[in-house]
């Protein structure tokens, strides 16, 4: 169970930004700076894909609506990948700690990427693109720096991600009106796009 901080911490980097733990942890693995890191996410072929998904999450996240529709996109994914980063972390495949660290990487994951999300929603009812630019940022640079220091002190590590989980719920707690808010406007969009469309165009005089 000594593996369990460092799934936890995993777990809720993943549901911010699940490329870049892939392509972190798997960095660190090939360079050898942890002996921890299991060998399918030292892989060539996954390291690519994880540099590129991850370049492409580092454009998306940072222009307002689109991170919110990049993030919806991947409610299913971040917790997924919270997941098996979890089982390769634990190794042993159908013991009690394998299921354990699946639970508690995908569960972390999937409240840390709502947490996110939330947020994200919260600062899209801003006008202007620099929060979220900001916000993307400090979540890039936050998931970095927690991840390499679990790489070194995994149990330090995992009582930061969980400080800033329970900080994140009470802030997206506290922005729910802005939440409710960005949900009308979309829901709004739709409707109109969607009578626009019912409309069709103009027949000829």
């Amino acid at each position: 169970m000594s593996v369990i901080p460092l799934v936890f911490t995993s777990g809720w980097a993943s549901g911010i930004n699940a490329y870049a733990v892939v392509l972190l942890l798997g960095v660190f693995g090939a360079t050898g700076v942890s002996d921890e890191v299991p060998a399918a996410l030292q892989r060539t072929d996954v390291l690519i894909v994880a540099g590129v998904l991850f370049l492409c999450e580092v454009v998306a996240d940072k222009i307002p609506y689109v991170d919110s529709v990049w993030d919806t996109a991947h409610t299913v994914i971040r917790p997924v990948a919270g997941a098996v980063i979890a089982a390769l972390l634990a190794g042993e495949s159908g013991s009690l700690p394998e299921l354990a660290a699946v639970a508690i990487g995908g569960s972390t994951a999937l409240m840390s990427h709502l947490v996110k999300a939330g947020t994200r929603m919260a600062v899209n009812t801003s006008p202007e693109p620099f929060s979220n630019i900001g916000m993307s940022i400090a979540e890039d640079l936050g998931v970095a720096g927690v991840v390499t220091f679990a790489i070194f002190n995994p149990v330090a590590a995992a009582i930061i991600a969980a400080v800033l989980l329970v900080l994140g719920i009470v802030i997206v707690i506290f922005l729910a009106s802005r939440i409710r808010r960005f949900l009308r406007r979309r829901a709004q969009r739709r409707e109109e796009k969607r009578l626009a469309g019912a409309e069709g165009p103009w027949p000829p005089g």
